[in-house]
């Protein structure tokens, strides 16, 4: 048997559609026709886990408030003058109705306190902003300066802020400019060595280069050091405002005026206890508020991270 007849004896074999070509017209035409084997998404399962990381980022924060609450409740119960959760929240109603009324110097609605006593906290932070974070950047960047303040600041750091109060009150004369003295000093410490760590942490080669480049001071710090000690700025920034929200509100209880520290202290001598819890709460949400600012900022400004 030949090979060509070989060939044509396969040939006659095969089915005639198998020797057609296939257009690839018609290929599109049958992927088209077919239906799509994609599934598709369950929405009840989504909804399921949506619901669900809902349910574990907002029930144990209830839970938390609803013993707080409860525990309150319980103290009230037990104490004829402890007020309670119902009664706080009628006369916080009422105190927040009209929170900036003014019936002379010594009684003004909680809204005015609260803005005295940030107006101060603003002063006081940003002397401490102008002071604090140069300083910082002296000692981290010179070990001389760094050997000469250390043990200023080792000595002077523990010092309670209400201990300097005294000496503004001497120094000033008035309490206003003392409150703003007192929130000053308690505010620089954490700004100082923050920075001055971070400047520190700032690896040697980057140095290294800057000297071979020849660059001025002036551009290490602005080129070189402040984008690498930026998030530790921030974070000393961040520490300060909450310390100096705190000392805030005993500095007015002892200087008096107008200011949250000296509205509770004087609820206090007017035996409101449920003005005094009010506040507390009104203190705690905008120190809250103020370091959650500014850890926006702080991850605004963040290197590194995308």
């Amino acid at each position: 048997m030949t090979t060509a007849t070989l060939t044509s004896g396969l040939m006659a074999v095969r089915p005639e559609a198998d020797a057609t070509p296939v257009k690839e017209t018609d290929m599109a035409a049958t992927s088209a026709a077919t239906p799509a084997l994609v599934s598709t998404p369950d929405n009840s399962v989504s909804f399921g886990e949506h619901f669900s990381n809902f349910i574990r980022a907002v029930l144990p924060p209830l839970i938390g408030f609803a013993l707080v609450i409860g525990l309150w409740a319980l103290v009230a119960m037990k104490s004829a003058d402890f007020p309670s959760p119902a009664k706080t929240l009628d006369a916080a109603v009422v105190l927040f109705s009209d929170p900036f009324y003014q019936n002379g110097p010594n009684d003004q609605g909680i809204g005015w306190n609260i803005l005295s006593s940030l107006k101060r906290v603003a002063i006081g932070f940003g002397f401490a902003a102008l002071v604090g974070i140069p300083m910082g950047f002296i000692i981290g960047r010179f070990a001389f300066m760094n050997s000469m303040l250390e043990p200023i600041i080792s000595i002077l750091r523990p010092v309670s802020p209400l201990a300097w109060l005294p000496i503004g009150l001497m120094v000033f004369k008035a309490a206003d400019p003392a409150s703003t003295w007192t929130i000053f000093i308690c505010s620089i410490w954490p700004m100082i060595l923050n920075t001055a760590q971070g400047v520190q942490r700032v690896p040697q080669d980057y140095l290294n280069v800057a000297r071979v480049l020849n660059l001025s001071e002036f551009r290490i710090i602005t080129k070189i050091l402040f984008p690498s000690v930026l998030p530790y700025m921030l974070t000393g920034i961040r520490l300060s405002i909450g310390t100096a929200w705190l000392v805030i509100v005993a500095a007015e209880m002892l200087t008096g005026g107008v200011g949250i520290g000296f509205w509770v202290w004087d609820e206090w001598n007017n035996l409101k206890v449920e003005h005094i819890l009010i506040a507390i709460f009104v203190i705690g949400i905008v120190g809250l508020l103020l370091e959650y600012l500014l850890l926006l900022i702080a991850r605004r400004f963040s290197y590194g991270t995308n």
